[in-house]
């Protein structure tokens, strides 16, 4: 039971480990989406017109959101070993990590990925597929490395699923345990009720012993 204790706890640890680097890319991107959205503001001010809705902006503002949100899921499913929590945390992930290999599969795979995304207005999309052409070994990386955290988000939420909630006691309930202890107080008290038995008639013989002696006194 020790060892099992310690394998949880070291998958606990890991989990929440794999969990946080995954926040921090969510915070990342919501921190980069919002420096976009001040500027798109500042733009949109400076000209005194509306301008469209700068969908690359609020898409990257809710892919930060989502990945922090499962990073806090992850860690309350971590912390309580809950079937439910961690399956519903691996189901997410899950889902996040095929929607990011669909969409860097047609990025790789079609050669006209870019008529697969409405045109932004912002421009902003633009400059990033620059920044990830300029620096691509980086980004590489860097997108690795989010993907490889929620890869392992996904196995150690199964094996510590597998493995269980803690258990401080052997016991399901209390009532379970009173059982065992019924025998000793039964036994105790036969013996305390048998002892007083015993010593009420010595105490009412010695008691009459007395009144006799006073009387033939």
């Amino acid at each position: 039971m020790a060892g099992r204790g310690a394998v949880r706890s070291c998958v606990q640890t890991a989990l929440k480990a794999a969990n946080s680097l995954v926040g921090l890319a969510g915070m990342a991107v919501i921190l980069y989406a919002l420096w976009m959205l001040r500027a798109w503001s500042a733009q949109a001010a400076h000209l005194h017109r509306h301008l469209p809705v700068p969908w690359f902006i609020y898409t990257l503002l809710g892919l930060g959101v989502v990945m922090c949100s499962l990073t806090c899921s992850g860690h309350i499913a971590a912390e309580t070993a809950n079937g439910a929590c961690l399956s519903c945390h691996m189901i997410f992930v899950f889902l996040l990590v095929i929607l990011e290999g669909a969409t860097t599969a047609d990025v790789f795979l079609n050669s006209n990925w870019e008529e697969d995304f409405p045109e932004d207005p912002s421009g902003n999309f633009a400059e990033f597929k620059e920044f990830v052409r300029s620096n691509f070994q980086i980004c590489e990386w860097v997108g690795l490395s989010v993907v490889g955290a929620q890869a392992l988000s996904i196995i150690l939420a199964m094996v510590l699923r597998a493995l269980g909630p803690e258990r401080e006691i052997d016991y399901d309930s209390d009532d379970d345990a009173v059982p065992a202890r019924l025998p000793l107080l039964r036994n105790q008290a036969q013996h305390g009720s048998s002892y007083v038995e015993t010593n009420l008639p010595r105490r009412s013989d010695s008691w009459t012993l007395r009144i006799l002696d006073k009387a033939n006194k």
